[in-house]
C-alpha cells in the first residue's frame, strides 16, 4: 500500500510569499526591511527569507481588541520612524 503523502510546510519563504502571507505588497515588505520596521528576516547567500513564525510574531504586535486598546506592541508604517531620525 502507498503511504499518504504529507505536504511539506515551508519554514522560510521569500519576499513575495511573505507579503502574501501578511496581506501586504512585496514592495511594502521591502520598504519595511529598509527602514527596519518590518519582521525579522534572514539573508541566506544572496536571498532574503522570512520565517513563518517571525511573520506571525510581527503581525501579532498589532493585535488590538478595541480602538481604545493600547496593545503590547506597535507595527509601524513602511516609512522612516521618528526614533530612527538623527537628532542634530
Amino acid at each position: 500500500m502507498n503511504a499518504p503523502i504529507t505536504p511539506v510546510i515551508p519554514r522560510f519563504v521569500r519576499t513575495p510569499d511573505a507579503a502574501l502571507h501578511l496581506g501586504l505588497s512585496a514592495r511594502t515588505l521591502e520598504k519595511h526591511r529598509c527602514y527596519g520596521t518590518g519582521p525579522a528576516y534572514r539573508k541566506l547567500g544572496g536571498r532574503i527569507v522570512y520565517a513563518i513564525a517571525d511573520l506571525d510574531a510581527w503581525a501579532e504586535q498589532g493585535l488590538r481588541k478595541s480602538t481604545s486598546d493600547p496593545g503590547t506592541g506597535t507595527v509601524y508604517p513602511a516609512k522612516r520612524h521618528y526614533s530612527q531620525m538623527v537628532r542634530r
